[in-house]
């Protein structure tokens, strides 16, 4: 129960943050991607913000012996690039180029109710299970 309380505070938390950061309006995503347009520089310093942050707790992680409501901490251990990992980025930065959403913003918008919005995570839902029905053929 503790560890479900705290995953749903910290995805509200995040979810306010994609919000107040301005990662949940499609339009100004398309702006900051527009380097040779209307280019709208703003959320460059969200992303620098979130580095920041990230990497001195990623270092203290390391350091750390357990986290407080786990056995262990859940770090990736693979260091190489395979061709899945290349297509899925790259897939996901046309994705996210294209409609100026990634998953996290985009289930934090499904509140407003948007049509467009059901209809990507609807979208992003059945890529999902395309992919999980299909990996065995990569």
């Amino acid at each position: 129960m503790k560890t479900a309380l705290v995953s749903l505070i910290a995805g509200l938390l995040f979810g306010a943050g994609l919000a107040l950061g301005g990662m949940t309006d499609p339009g100004k995503v398309i702006a900051f991607l527009d380097v040779a347009g209307q280019w709208d520089p703003s959320l460059g310093f969200v992303m620098g913000s979130a580095l920041l942050i990230t990497f001195p707790v990623f270092a203290w992680v390391r350091r750390a012996g357990k986290p407080l409501l786990a056995e262990r901490f859940q770090l990736p251990t693979r260091k190489d690039l395979d061709p899945q990992l290349l297509i899925g980025a790259a897939l996901f930065g046309i994705g996210w180029g294209i409609a100026g959403l990634c998953p996290g913003p985009a289930i934090a918008n499904l509140a407003a109710g948007s049509p467009q919005i059901l209809l990507f995570v609807a979208a992003m839902v059945g890529g999902m299970w395309l992919r999980d029905r299909t990996a065995s053929l990569l």
